[in-house]
């Protein structure tokens, strides 16, 4: 995997990530409102925030992994 490519994919880990926080967020914020959704969907909510957060973090520290792999690189053919 080259660099390039291994930065998309962190990048649109951290998108789908973000993307099911956003979503799960929603149906908690929603919670209590007349057209909530049903007490499970809300506890399945809250349950699937953690996986998101992990793979935001993961994919953040591939970013960060391959920041430094780039700048060892660099300093080595300098």
């Amino acid at each position: 995997m080259n660099s390039v490519t291994g930065f998309q994919s962190a990048l649109a880990g951290i998108h789908r990530g973000m993307n099911a926080l956003r979503n799960d967020a929603q149906v908690i914020a929603t919670q209590g409102s007349s057209n909530s959704l049903a007490d499970k969907d809300v506890t399945k909510a809250i349950v699937d925030l953690q996986p998101s957060k992990q793979q935001v973090e993961a994919s953040a520290k591939v970013i960060s992994a391959q920041d430094e792999m780039l700048g060892t690189l660099l300093d080595e053919m300098a």
